[in-house]
């Protein structure tokens, strides 16, 4: 079988070779078109041809993810109806790799006749849409990845990370926090990472095992068998957390003594165990529980210093979480 690993690292290369010169080249242009942006009263409206297109629809989506409002206009279809999309309050960023305006003609035009502002992101910065353009991101390339020097390969991963920068670059002026980013996420994985807490998913206190060190691990079965958790809260007269008995800790010592039956559970229960509270967010809970060092199946989750019930890996794993 033929090795294309070669290959294949050659094509990344090149590639991350394009992406880091186009750092080095950036000047106040950039600037100005992430001030744009952040300043735009209308929406952003992304535009190009082929793979550009494609491109276009990427940063688009990249855009209202952060809370930019974007989207893809394509310049064929502009020509037939969808010019009327363009306000004056809009920007419009378009992608070209030669530069060359044909059927974005009409486009450029228009958004220029309506005084909306133009973003070019281009591969030729001699060519007639830079000329035309307001702020112009330099996006060329020295060669594309494709063998024959073609096929869009870099100039489209140089013309997305330049879309991806000015994304990243919007979240840092305006602050963009995880619960702002959530908003635009509400469903799926994704919003559930970023807005889920502990006390959505958590077992409450009543459905909860809990006993006191002076009971025994005899009481800790019957009051595990009635409230099937997975674990038993140890706690004080103050409601606090003094420890944890988990199924395998009564495993472990039934098998080491006759009479574990009767021990404490002060004794025999784990001492200051991983804990979250109420109110983080369950895939920070999560993390803790997949520690490297061991996998923690039941955690105790406290509100105030106050025992108030268990999140369990397997009702993350319902929900879907995972690292």
């Amino acid at each position: 079988m033929t090795d294309h690993k070669k290959h294949a690292a050659n094509v990344f290369r090149i590639e991350s070779d394009a992406i880091a010169a186009m750092g080095l080249r950036l000047d106040e242009q950039f600037n100005k078109a992430v001030e744009l942006i952040k300043n735009c009263k209308g929406r952003v409206i992304v535009s190009g041809m082929g793979k550009s297109g494609l491109i276009g629809k990427k940063i688009a989506a990249t855009f209202n993810s952060t809370g930019i409002a974007s989207f893809f206009l394509h310049p064929a279809e502009a020509m037939h109806g969808d010019l009327g999309l363009i306000q004056a309050e809009d920007v419009l960023l378009t992608i070209s790799k030669s530069g060359l305006l044909g059927e974005s003609e009409l486009l450029i035009t228009t958004a220029k006749r309506l005084m909306a502002t133009v973003i070019a992101l281009v591969g030729n910065m001699t060519s007639e849409l830079a000329d035309r353009a307001d702020i112009v991101l330099d996006c060329s390339v020295e060669k594309e990845a494709c063998l024959n020097n073609l096929a869009p390969t870099t100039s489209s991963t140089v013309a997305l990370a330049m879309g991806d920068a000015m994304a990243v670059l919007y979240e840092s002026v305006v602050n963009l926090s995880k619960e702002g980013f959530a908003k635009n996420h509400p469903g799926g994985l994704l919003g559930k990472s970023l807005v889920m807490k502990v006390r959505d998913l958590m077992w409450k206190k009543d459905q909860c095992p809990t006993l006191t060190g002076e009971n025994t691990l005899r009481d800790a079965i019957l009051e595990m068998t009635k409230n099937p958790a997975g674990a038993c809260a140890i706690l004080n007269e103050k409601n606090g957390l003094e420890g944890l008995l988990v199924e395998g800790d009564i495993r472990r010592n039934l098998a080491k003594s006759d009479q574990a039956i009767n021990f404490k559970l002060k004794d025999i229960m784990t001492k200051s165990p991983a804990v979250t509270t109420a109110d983080s967010l369950a895939y920070s809970a999560l993390e803790i529980m997949e520690t490297k060092e061991r996998q923690i199946y039941v955690l105790p989750v406290l509100d105030n210093n106050e025992f108030v019930g268990f999140l369990r890996m397997h009702d993350l794993l319902k929900e879907g979480f995972s690292k």
